[in-house]
């Protein structure tokens, strides 16, 4: 597979997942900076009135895509947060460093997780 066609298919996973939750987009970009990487940001408004808003920076690399930086930010209606995904290196003591979850309360070690699976998490609360 080129590796164009991977960053193409992962860009298409991602519309086709958006489009069944019960959310519209306030704003979608996906900014295609060459052939092999992109950057998304995405805000999705819940019919809840929840927020997710998701930035993610990839790159197609051989035959698999490389995240070069993520935040996935989970809140309800009210402005609270429910959840956030990020790789911001501030918590270096964290076995799973620079990734980390951000929960109300706490930061726990946390791998990187799959977009697509933040997108069900995030739709569980709703």
């Amino acid at each position: 597979m080129r590796l164009h066609d991977l960053l193409e298919k992962y860009l298409n996973s991602l519309e086709v997942a958006v489009a069944k939750l019960p959310a519209y987009a306030e704003s979608y970009a996906e900014e295609i900076l060459t052939a092999e990487r992109a950057n998304v940001r995405i805000r999705l408004r819940f019919d809840s009135g929840y927020l997710l808003e998701i930035n993610e920076a990839v790159v197609a690399e051989e035959s698999t895509l490389v995240t070069l930086g993520y935040r996935y930010h989970f809140q309800n209606d009210a402005n609270v947060l429910m959840f956030r995904y990020d790789d911001t290196p501030h918590f270096p003591a964290l076995p799973t460093f620079p990734h980390h979850k951000h929960t109300r309360d706490t930061v726990i070690a946390h791998n990187k997780p799959n977009l697509l699976d933040v997108l069900q998490e995030a739709a569980g609360w709703v």
